[in-house]
C-alpha cells in the first residue's frame, strides 16, 4: 500500500490500536499453517498503526512468533525434542481435549504434534469448553516430565497454561459504536468489507450484498443462511479464517453426537458452542443417524432441539455453502435453486421454510488476489468478532415500527425470516441502537432482506405451485407510502412480462398497429412530479406517440373526477417513456393504456402483473373499435400476458380466438376510461 485514501485517515482517527493492513496478513497467513484470524491477532498485538516504522517493528516480532511457535509438518520431532530439553515451550496449534475414563482425567491432542496424550488441569477445560468439540487455536505453554517419561504408560507432556486467540476485552462494543459515529453509512459499509480483507471499489453492489447477507449468522442468533454459487468464490472464506467463533464442516459429513450433544458424555455439540455453524459442499451433508436431518430441520425452526429426557436451547446459526456446476438460467431450466442440496432436504418444502436468507452466490466474482483483496487497513478481525459476537444480545426489529409495513404475500414465517435479516443488518451497519438510522438506509437494508427471503419461496414455488402462489412481496414505507414490489433480479427482467405487479405509472400495451404495421408490443413508464404539462422523454418523438399522449392527456383533464377524483391534474407534470420491444416503433393507438400510466403514476397505484392494456381513445374520451382484435390477443398471448384488458367493442370478434389460445389468457372487457383504470390497478 503506497499511501493511505481517505477511508484509512478515517479508520486511523476513530479504531487508533485496532487496525491492520490487509495486504499484510496475506503475506504471513500464506507462509504458516494457521487461520487468517491467528496471524491478525498477532499483528493486532504488535502491528495495530499507522505509523509505519511502529509497522516495521511490530512486523519483527510476529514473523518470530510465527517462525518459533508454527509447526510445520516436518518440524514435530524438533519441538518435542525443545520440550524435553529446555523443560517447557511455546507454540500456536489446535486445542482438542477429551476425557479419558480410564485415569478419569482429560486429555489434550495437539495435531501439529501428533501427540493425543497431553495431560491439562481440569479448570483449563471447564474455563475453555470449546476444546472439547473441534477444538480452537491457542497459545500454549507445552511442558515435559523425565520424571513421568521414564513410567510405564507415563505422559511426560503437559499443557501448563493457554491462551485463546481472540479477543477478551468488556468494552468492545463500546469502541465500535464510538467509533461508527464518525462513517457515513457508506462508508462504513466500505469499512466492514475492508476489515474482512475485501476491496469495495472493485466489486458491485450485488457482491456487496452477498458479503453482508454472509455477515449476519455472526450478529444474529439462529440464523440460517444457505448461498449457492460458481466455484471460487470465497464462500466458506468467513467461515473458516475470520472468526474464532463460527466452525467449518468441511465435506458436509456431521455426526449427531458432534452436532448436538453427545448422549454418552453429556457434552455439548457445535451449536451450543459456536456462533455460526457452516457446512461446505451442502450436496454433501449428511449424518451418521437417519433422524439426524429431521433434528437439524426442528433446530433450525425452533432454536432447540431434544436428546433423551432434555430440551436442549442454543444459538449457533446453520450456514449452507455449496457450487453450482450449471449457471442460474439452466439450474432453474433443469430444477429449482435449491436442487443441489442433499435429496432429503431438495424438495422438503417445510425444510426450505425454515431458510432465513438465499444469499446469490453468483453475483460474487471469482476471486482474485490482484482484483478482489484489500491492501488498506480494515480492523483486526479478532477485535471485530468479539464485538459481532456481543452484538448477538437482543433484536433491534424495533427499528421499523411505525416506519415500513408489509404486503399481503408474506406469511408468518416469512416476517419472522425477513425480520432476522433486517435486525442483522442493523446490527453490522448501525451498531449503536441509538443511531438514527436515514428511510434511504432502512429502505435498502428492506430491499436485501425481501429479496433475500423471497429467493427461498420462489424455490418452494417451484416444488408445490398450490401452496406457494403469491411471491409477491412488497412492503410500505410509513402509512401512506406506495406499495413497493421487490423480485430476484434472476427472475425478473424489463424486457418480459412478469407476474409482479408494475410500479405505478408502469403499463404493458399492446398497438393495434394498422394497415403497414403488424400490432406490437410496447412498455410505456411514466413518473410524476410537480409542475403541469406533459413532457414525452423520448428523441425523436415519433408523431403516432405524440399523438396517443395527447389524447391520454386531454382525457385526463376532462374526466379527471371519475379518474382520479379530488386529485389535480393539472398542478403535476408527467414525464411520458415508450420502450418499443418490437420492430414497430411508431406508438400508434395507445391512448387509453397511455391515459392509465398517467393515472397510476398520479395515485401512486400499480398495475395488475402479467396484463396488457390495449385501447385507442379520440379526443371525446370515446375508445375507438379495434380493427383486429384476435391478432393483437394472439400477440399477448405469445409475449406472457395472463390477462389482457380489451374493449367491450372487441367481444363478439374475440369469439373467433382458437381454443389454445382461449385456455392460456384471460380477457377481460372494459365499458369506459375509468373502468379501463379501475381493472388495471392493484385492489
Amino acid at each position: 500500500m503506497k499511501e493511505l485514501d481517505h477511508l484509512d485517515q478515517l479508520a486511523a482517527s476513530a479504531f487508533d490500536g485496532y487496525l491492520v493492513r490487509k495486504d499484510l496478513v496475506r503475506r504471513y497467513s500464506r507462509q504458516y499453517p494457521v487461520p487468517t484470524y491467528v496471524v491478525e491477532f498477532l499483528l493486532g498485538r504488535y502491528c495495530a498503526s499507522v505509523d509505519s516504522q511502529e509497522i516495521d517493528e511490530g512486523l519483527k516480532i510476529v514473523e518470530r512468533q510465527l517462525q518459533d511457535r508454527t509447526v510445520r509438518t516436518s518440524e514435530q520431532e524438533l519441538f518435542k525434542a525443545r520440550a524435553r530439553e529446555k523443560g517447557s515451550v511455546k507454540l500456536i496449534d489446535i486445542v482438542k481435549a477429551r476425557l479419558d475414563a480410564k485415569t478419569d482425567s482429560f486429555l489434550v491432542e495437539l495435531p501439529s504434534l501428533g501427540i493425543r496424550d497431553v495431560r491439562i488441569a481440569d479448570a483449563i477445560v471447564h474455563e475453555h469448553e470449546r476444546m472439547l468439540t473441534d477444538g480452537f487455536y491457542a497459545e500454549v505453554t507445552l511442558t515435559y516430565d523425565a520424571a513421568i517419561a521414564a513410567e510405564k504408560h507415563g505422559r511426560p507432556f503437559a499443557i501448563d497454561s493457554l491462551r485463546a486467540i481472540q479477543l477478551s476485552k468488556s468494552d468492545v462494543l463500546a469502541t465500535l459504536r464510538k467509533g461508527r459515529e464518525s462513517f457515513t453509512s457508506y462508508e462504513w459499509k466500505d469499512f466492514l468489507l475492508r476489515s474482512v480483507g475485501l476491496e469495495p471499489a472493485t466489486m458491485s453492489d450485488r457482491a456487496q450484498m452477498v458479503v453482508l447477507l454472509r455477515m449476519i449468522p455472526f450478529v444474529e442468533r439462529n440464523y440460517n443462511l444457505v448461498e449457492l454459487g460458481p466455484r471460487g468464490t470465497g464462500k466458506s472464506h468467513l467461515y473458516q479464517q475470520i472468526s474464532p467463533y463460527s466452525h467449518l464442516i468441511s465435506g458436509g459429513k456431521a455426526t449427531v453426537a458432534k452436532m448436538f450433544v453427545n448422549m454418552s458424555s453429556g457434552q455439548r455439540g457445535l451449536v451450543c458452542l459456536y456462533d455460526a455453524v457452516c457446512f461446505d459442499e451442502v450436496s454433501g451433508i449428511s449424518f451418521d443417524q437417519k433422524d439426524g436431518v429431521n433434528i437439524l430441520k426442528g433446530y433450525m425452526a425452533a432454536g432447540e432441539f431434544s436428546r433423551g429426557k432434555e430440551s436442549i436451547r442454543a444459538s449457533g446459526g446453520i450456514v449452507m455453502v455449496g457450487n453450482f456446476d450449471v449457471d442460474v438460467e439452466q439450474q432453474q431450466r433443469i430444477g429449482h435453486l435449491l436442487s443441489p442440496l442433499p435429496p432429503e432436504m431438495r424438495n422438503d418444502t417445510a425444510f426450505m421454510d425454515r431458510i432465513h436468507a438465499y444469499a446469490p452466490g453468483w453475483d460474487f466474482p471469482k476471486l482474485k488476489a490482484s482484483d478482489h483483496l484489500t491492501n488498506h487497513f480494515g480492523l483486526v478481525t479478532d477485535y471485530l468478532s468479539e464485538c459481532w459476537t456481543k452484538l448477538r444480545e437482543g433484536t433491534r426489529i424495533s427499528a421499523l415500527q411505525g416506519r415500513a409495513h408489509w404486503g399481503g404475500a408474506l406469511s408468518g414465517r416469512d416476517i419472522e425470516a425477513v425480520n432476522k435479516t433486517i435486525s442483522g443488518l442493523l446490527k453490522l451497519l448501525f451498531p449503536d441502537p441509538n443511531m438514527s438510522i436515514p428511510d434511504d438506509d432502512l429502505e435498502f437494508i428492506i430491499r436485501i432482506a425481501l429479496e433475500a427471503r423471497r429467493r427461498v419461496k420462489e424455490q418452494q414455488k417451484r416444488c408445490l405451485k398450490t401452496e406457494f402462489r403469491n411471491t409477491h412481496f412488497s412492503y410500505f414505507m410509513g402509512m401512506d407510502g406506495v406499495e413497493q414490489f421487490v423480485s430476484t433480479p434472476e427472475l425478473h427482467s424489463d424486457e418480459a412480462i412478469e407476474a409482479d405487479p408494475l410500479p405505478p405509472g408502469q403499463v404493458w400495451a399492446i398497438s393495434p398497429g394498422g394497415q403497414d404495421a403488424a400490432p406490437s408490443l410496447y412498455r410505456i413508464e411514466v413518473t410524476c412530479g410537480p409542475g403541469n404539462g406533459v413532457k414525452i422523454l423520448n428523441a425523436p418523438v415519433p408523431p403516432a406517440f405524440r399523438e396517443s399522449v395527447r389524447f391520454g392527456e386531454q382525457n385526463l383533464y376532462s374526466q379527471a373526477k371519475s379518474l382520479v377524483g379530488d386529485r389535480d391534474p393539472r398542478s403535476h407534470e408527467f414525464s411520458v417513456q415508450l420502450r418499443a420491444m418490437d420492430t414497430d416503433h411508431s406508438g400508434h393507438g395507445l391512448g387509453l393504456p397511455l391515459l392509465i400510466a398517467l393515472c397510476g403514476s398520479l395515485m401512486e397505484r400499480s398495475t395488475k402483473g402479467r396484463l396488457i392494456v390495449i385501447g385507442s381513445l379520440n379526443l371525446g374520451g370515446s375508445v375507438e373499435m379495434i380493427p383486429n382484435p384476435v391478432a393483437v390477443a394472439e400477440l399477448g398471448v405469445e409475449k406472457g400476458a395472463a390477462q389482457i384488458l380489451m374493449p367491450i367493442s372487441a367481444r363478439r370478434q374475440l369469439l373467433e380466438l382458437p381454443d389454445e389460445m382461449a385456455t392460456k389468457v384471460n380477457i377481460v372487457f372494459y365499458a369506459d376510461p375509468a373502468d379501463a383504470f379501475m381493472k388495471a390497478i392493484l385492489e
